[in-house]
């Protein structure tokens, strides 16, 4: 039996912040879509103040967008040729996370990446789309903070969240899976070449 990871305690920002990524990832919440404070602070009965925050972290992520005396709305859909520019930013930022990667990672660290693709399998197999895009950027994250700590997840995590977007290369579930596996397996080998390549072929 797989060991889970340890339940993340969420602050009460932190889940409403999470539950409207859920809704801008599953299209709920449609790009240009305007959020209106008053009734989101109605729907998590909450007062604006924290709603105000977690329109703030949202924007800093990309996912959404404030203009003065406009308020905030989801984001729009990139232009293709910025949406290239994004996968070429991310993909690097993760080629120099895989490269400060080399004999790092522990034993702990392998079972806790064999464990979120776990995870990614069970979405898929619910046919949880926006689980499985949870999940998936949780595999790149963590590799990402081992590699760099907060700074360079801080750099990476609006990259990623904002080609989500428009986000249109579907794969099967043994596809994707087998994409991250991998990435794993070159980096359990030591290969960091192999783990880069598998990367690039993730990253399109």
């Amino acid at each position: 039996m797989v060991a889970k990871r340890p339940t993340k305690i969420l602050s009460v920002k932190d889940q409403i912040a999470e539950q409207l990524r859920s809704d801008i990832i599953s299209g709920e919440l449609a790009p240009n879509t305007k959020l209106n404070e008053k009734e989101l602070a109605e729907r998590f009965g909450l007062s604006r103040g924290p709603i105000r925050d977690v329109i703030l972290q949202l924007t800093k992520e990309g996912l959404l967008i404030s203009k003065n005396n406009c308020g905030a709305s989801v984001n729009s859909l990139l232009d293709p040729k910025l949406q290239k520019l994004m996968i070429s930013l991310r993909r690097n930022i993760e080629l120099f996370a895989i490269d400060q990667l080399k004999d790092s990672l522990t034993e702990d660290d392998f079972q806790d990446l064999e464990n979120i693709l776990t995870e990614l399998q069970a979405a898929f197999d619910n046919e949880d789309y926006t689980e499985v895009t949870k999940v998936d950027i949780s595999f790149h994250n963590y590799l990402i903070y081992k590699a760099g700590g907060d700074e360079l997840v801080n750099i990476w995590y609006p990259y990623v969240m904002r080609m989500r977007l428009n986000y249109k290369r579907l794969t099967t579930s043994s596809a994707c899976v087998d994409e991250h596996r991998l990435i794993l397996d070159a980096l359990k080998s030591g290969d960091i070449n192999k783990a880069a390549k598998a990367v690039k072929a993730n990253i399109k």
